[in-house]
């Protein structure tokens, strides 16, 4: 490197600055997406994550309990709720930093409807409306497809706005 005042790393340092790469990386990507949140900034309008596992479905939080996890505040209805999602927040939280499931499939973020959901393979996809995720039902396979092809490139992008329906 004739000209230059750059060094060399020596070649035992490489190896172990990769595999700190390798450890460090990928936790702070993970949600490196805005979260969807309402007005207010809760995330899924105020329901519960944890209940949409439940055998009831999701029912609304509680002012009184909550958390705050990937820019949103996260409602619970119950103690209980709250500590399982706290332990494992990638469990619970919706797909996509809780946008539409089908509008990802083509490209784009956009608000969801937290009565619009269905667990697949043990992940919530939330989708705009009742009758958009009628829509994504008939092709659920080829939409995630979709979706996790373009999510790595949509979610930089600033999340959707909520509308005033929600």
């Amino acid at each position: 490197m004739t000209g230059s005042s750059a060094r060399r790393r020596p070649a035992s340092i490489m190896p172990a600055l990769f595999a700190f790469l390798l450890l460090v990386l990928p936790a702070g990507a993970a949600h490196a997406g805005e979260q969807y949140t309402d007005r207010q900034g809760r995330a899924l309008n105020g329901y519960d994550a944890v209940s949409y596992f439940s055998e009831t479905g999701p029912v609304r939080g509680l002012e009184t309990i909550t958390t705050e996890y990937n820019g949103a505040s996260w409602w619970f209805a119950s103690e209980a709720n709250r500590a399982a999602f706290i332990a494992e927040p990638a469990r619970y939280a919706p797909a996509y930093d809780g946008h539409c499931a089908y509008a990802l499939a083509h490209g784009r973020k956009v608000r969801s409807d937290p009565q619009a959901w269905q667990i697949v393979d043990g992940r919530l996809y939330l989708n705009f409306s009742t009758a958009i995720h009628q829509r994504w039902q008939a092709d659920i396979p080829g939409y995630l497809q979709q979706s996790e092809a373009n999510w790595p490139t949509v979610e930089p992008e600033a999340a959707a706005r909520p509308s005033r329906w929600f």
